[in-house]
């Protein structure tokens, strides 16, 4: 799960337990904040008081609590003859998340008035073509958005909060549709075909019927700036190369010669 500022990070941390903690998950949950950018921002955060997070999260009951008084011995190793089915019903549980992590979502909505969702998407209702981040890039790209609006570009954005499970029918009513998108990484998989949300996007929209085309720009590595300036670049540059047909492997934005 991503975070875009610190009011995100702040809130998702009560979404965290909340999920976590459900009956019906009992998974570990994970909140990835950019490093550099959320962990070094000053910005102004709303705080709840302990009564509303109290009434949010659920007061958490162990199924099997330990106690001194009657020992037991738990290991994380299986033999061959189980790890397969204990790995496949992992899988179940994991996709059986999604709907409480949008419940949470929705129930936090209902108290604060700050809504999330599994993906969210800022003008891209009539866009021909979309940008894709994750995390902290998004509120920047946004901007990029709006001044490329204003030079007549039907462009929009799609942000991809929630990583596992992956949301992809979500992610294909934000897609469907559109000619192109510009997917920006933030990390390299080394002597692969490209950035790793670049390649989840490519195998989630394989074979779908009129599949937007998808080009992968790699930046902000260690938290470089991605300027508004950057983003404009990496989203012309991208909208070129899919109408030119070039969207194999990555585009490393900014290297210096």
């Amino acid at each position: 799960m991503f975070v875009e500022n610190g009011q995100e990070a702040y809130d998702h941390v009560f979404w965290a337990f909340r999920v976590a903690e459900d009956p019906a998950v009992r998974l570990p949950v994970a909140i990835n904040i950019d490093g550099f950018i959320l962990t070094h921002v000053i910005e102004p955060i709303e705080f709840e008081d302990d009564e509303l997070i109290r009434g949010y999260i659920p007061e958490y009951r162990m199924e099997k609590p330990l106690h001194p008084d009657n020992p037991v011995s738990m290991g994380c190793f299986a033999m061959p003859e189980m790890y397969t089915e204990t790995q496949m019903a992992r899988e179940k549980a994991l996709v059986g998340s999604y709907a409480t992590c949008v419940k949470g979502w929705e129930e936090w909505a209902a108290l604060t008035g700050r809504r999330y969702r599994p993906i969210e998407t800022y003008r891209a209702e009539d866009a021909e073509y979309c940008v894709v981040t994750m995390g902290s890039l998004g509120e920047t790209a946004m901007a990029a958005v709006d001044e490329l609006r204003e030079e007549g570009e039907k462009v929009g954005a799609i942000k991809i909060r929630l990583w596992r499970p992956f949301p992809f029918e979500d992610f294909y009513r934000a897609a469907d549709g559109k000619e192109a998108l510009i997917v920006l990484d933030r990390a390299i998989s080394f002597g692969g075909p490209g950035g790793p949300v670049a390649l989840e996007v490519r195998s989630a929209m394989y074979r779908r019927p009129h599949a937007p085309a998808v080009v992968n720009y790699v930046a902000g590595l260690a938290s470089r700036d991605v300027r508004v300036e950057d983003f404009k670049a990496i989203i012309l540059g991208g909208k070129a190369k899919a109408a030119a047909g070039d969207t194999a492997g990555f585009t490393l934005y900014g290297v210096r010669e």
